[in-house]
């Protein structure tokens, strides 16, 4: 797409480094395509590169070098509000090329992960793509619920599901460390939330992994988000206000004085539902959360970096019984209790980064991260006409987990053929649980607190045969203080070029992951009344991924890819005697597994078929097709295969973006659509019968999972008007909620008030406003 002239310009520079050895590429050329006059600029000894003057609006951009394989932009939205500072990774070349041989361009940046390990099943995340995909909400886990296998778990919720796998199975990362649920409103033992603590607008481009991923990722089994911050701008300040779905809004960023490059960046959110109940404004159910988020970047000579940078956020939120309908299900309220809930989370990190050579580069953080999480729950009872007359503690939970972490890695390129990674590391956990039922008899769940450990140890090895073939190699070793579980697990991918726009990919990972920590401290009760932890000696458990991958550039902006995979699970938790529970069911309900007497014997497979069908940005729009066809079968103690609840077998999306340029100053229209539909979830059946004689819900377990929903489809629709005027940019948005109002069922329930089985729906039509201002 040409870039049109205009009156508004900005400047964009950044950096350009090697991807193996992080070292500077000197002499890169950096052009903007399809302007007249040409812009363009070389990098200076340090890799750095400035374009002054770059028309207002969306530009493509080539970045080339001599033995290195050409990089392709071809959307780099430019704002008048903001500089664009964007870091370019090189790959370089095995042969030299003739200067006119044209090849296909294996660094196209939309479609290469930052971690070169990830050979299949690896998806670069844009920040680009959550603030304009209708329905994201500036979130990335309800960004990636366009990609294909996978699918969300409740619209009030980013919790998502990969490949049928439970939500609870997803590692998050944040610039190299493995952090805690980074959401409000996130239970331990979970990995989502209503809403996100992570800012799309500190965000860099970032990396979602689904299966068979590099040896430097343990602890997961089904998925890993691994996410990067960027660096503040260290030339020039720069200032944000926002009010959107995730709140209020203020940030800032640039240089600590004009003669450094050490830089800041600092963003502070404030709910809006806070606001209003500072105004007097409040309902039963209100959600009340504020975070913050800082980073700064320190040069230390010419070689180092000092990074330091913290994420924390708190949240709670009420819900009365007496103001829930007690006609109807409610998907988080029951007219019989209250409940009041308060989570905060507090991550820290610093690390620095050294290059010892311009062939190896270390890197050393330490962090430290805590979370707690209070909830409180009464027993009401009503006189008539739903009057409260009385209201009787009956749960309390009071969980504190934290950790100290050091992680420490050392990559090495030995030749444009060979790069080699390794790392450890280590975790300190110290953890504090106690919870448990006060009426109408008093019952412990949980009453321990200590600390344990968890270390990793793992080596990667990439090798380019050709430039066409290659391979990733590694393991990894994990061991868990708690109870001395150990395992090691083996990595392979290898990736074929077969032709100038095409390519076949095959990957095998074994992969574990521990419990939640609460689940290891359930007390089972014993016959003389003394509790038992049943639980602790509960190892890892396991799974083979095996992928298979084909890749197929159609044209310059439309990308296709099919892959199919096979994941066998085993040591999955289930209980001692013989029953249909196993800890892959888990995440439905969102809260920690209360079960004890576990034992790792359970088995489980994943099996399945993902095509995307992408086109990038260009002539004014976009689109991106995914589909998923699948099975996640397992088995308890009781040997019978069972459908998770997760085995909705189909997934299917569909998104459409369009942006008209208004006038000359770079001002835009937008509208995206998306559209998103799935097999219904599996339930257990509810016995009615059996209910109504004891007044409360009886499930036939014998039947677990046998029901299935109605299949769900929803639509959501976007529309936005950037304004760009001298040094400033306001963003107008309007962001269409499941704009057909579909309802999708979110679960059943018996209601002893009606003696009769309710249902809660998902979310309704919700229209949600968005303002942002860049200058």
């Amino acid at each position: 797409m040409q870039a049109q002239s205009s009156t508004a310009t900005q400047t964009v520079r950044g950096t350009v480094l090697d991807a193996a050895a992080k070292a500077p590429v000197i002499g890169a050329t950096v052009v903007v395509l399809g302007v007249e006059p040409a812009l363009g600029a070389s990098t200076d000894v340090d890799g750095r590169f400035r374009l002054t003057g770059v028309p207002v609006g969306r530009i493509k951009l080539r970045i080339s070098s001599v033995g290195y394989e050409d990089l392709l932009l071809n959307e780099v939205i430019v704002n008048a509000g903001k500089e664009v500072v964007l870091d370019f990774s090189l790959t370089e070349r095995l042969t030299k090329l003739d200067e006119v041989q044209v090849v296909y361009k294996r660094s196209e940046d939309r479609n290469v992960t930052n971690n070169e390990m990830a050979t299949v099943s690896a998806r670069p995340f844009s920040p680009i793509e959550a603030n304009r995909y209708a329905g994201a909400l500036g979130d990335p886990a309800r960004m990636a619920q366009n990609f294909a296998g996978i699918s969300s778990a409740n619209d009030s919720r980013n919790d998502i599901v990969v490949r049928g796998n439970s939500p609870a199975s997803l590692l998050w990362r944040l610039d190299g460390v493995n952090i805690p649920n980074p959401n409000h409103y996130g239970a331990q033992g979970t990995t989502g939330g209503p809403v996100s603590m992570l800012n799309n607008n500190l965000l860099a481009k970032s990396d979602f992994l689904t299966g068979a991923f590099p040896a430097e990722y343990a602890n997961a089994l089904g998925s890993v988000f691994d996410l990067r911050l960027r660096k503040g701008n260290d030339e020039k300040r720069e200032f944000l206000g926002q009010v959107g779905f995730n709140g209020v809004e203020l940030g800032a960023e640039g240089p600590y004085s004009s003669k450094s490059k050490a830089s800041y960046l600092v963003n502070y959110r404030y709910s809006l539902f806070s606001l209003l109940k500072a105004v007097g404004y409040e309902i039963s159910g209100t959600p009340e959360y504020q975070d913050f988020t800082f980073k700064t970047d320190l040069p230390v000579g010419q070689r180092g970096n000092l990074s330091l940078w913290t994420l924390g956020g708190r949240s709670n939120i009420t819900f009365l019984g007496k103001d829930v309908d007690s006609t109807q299900a409610d998907v988080f309220g029951d007219e019989n209790t209250n409940g009041r809930s308060r989570f905060t989370t507090g991550i820290a990190a610093a690390s620095y980064e050294h290059r010892l050579s311009d062939r190896t580069v270390a890197k050393l953080t330490l962090s430290a991260s805590r979370t707690t999480q209070e909830f409180n729950q009464d027993t009401i009872i009503y006189a008539n006409g739903r009057r409260v007359l009385s209201e009787t503690p009956n749960y309390d939970a009071d969980f504190t987990q934290e950790k100290l972490s050091t992680n420490l890695s050392l990559t090495h390129k030995f030749s444009a053929r060979d790069r080699v990674s390794a790392g450890v590391i280590v975790d300190l956990l110290q953890y504090k649980y106690a919870s448990g039922y006060t009426f109408p008899e008093r019952r412990i769940e949980r009453d321990a607190s200590g600390n344990t450990a968890l270390s990793q140890l793992y080596v990667q090895w990439k090798h380019r045969f050709t430039d066409q073939l290659s391979l990733n190699a590694g393991a990894n070793a994990s061991r868990f203080e708690l109870n001395g579980s150990t395992v090691v697990e083996p990595r392979l991918g290898l990736q074929y070029q077969v032709s100038a726009g095409s390519t076949v990919s095959l990957a095998y990972g074994l992969h574990s992951t521990l419990q939640p920590l609460l689940t290891y401290f359930y007390q089972t009760e014993q016959t003389d009344g003394s509790y038992v932890l049943t639980n602790k000696d509960l190892g890892f458990t396991r799974s083979h991924h095996l992928v298979l991958a084909y890749d197929r550039q159609l044209s310059d902006n439309l990308h296709l890819r099919v892959e199919g995979y096979h994941q066998w699970i085993f040591d999955a938790p289930v209980e001692r005697t013989p029953s249909y529970f196993s800890q892959l069911t888990q995440g439905v309900d969102f809260g920690p597994t209360n079960k004890g007497n576990l034992v790792n014997e359970g088995t489980g497979r994943n099996y399945g078929l993902e095509l995307t069908l992408e086109r990038s940005f260009s002539h004014g729009y976009y689109f991106l097709l995914t589909g998923s066809l699948f099975e996640s079968r397992y088995k308890g103690s009781d040997g019978v295969e069972r459908n998770t609840p997760f085995n909705t077998q189909f997934v299917a999306n569909a998104l459409v973006g369009r942006e008209f340029r208004v006038g000359s100053r770079g001002n835009t229209f937008t509208v995206s659509l998306k559209a998103a539909t799935t097999g219904g979830r599996y339930v257990t059946p509810i016995n009615l019968e059996a209910s109504s004689s004891i007044r409360t819900a009886v499930y036939e377990y014998d039947r677990a999972f046998s029901v299935q929903q109605p299949n769900y489809f929803r639509a959501d629709m976007k529309i936005g008007y950037k304004i760009n005027r001298a040094r400033l940019t306001h963003e107008i948005a309007l962001d269409l909620q499941n704009v057909s109002a579909n309802q999708n069922i979110f679960q059943q329930a018996y209601n002893p008030r009606t003696n009769a089985i309710g249902t809660a729906y998902q979310q309704g039509f919700l229209p949600v406003p968005f303002y942002r201002l860049t200058f």
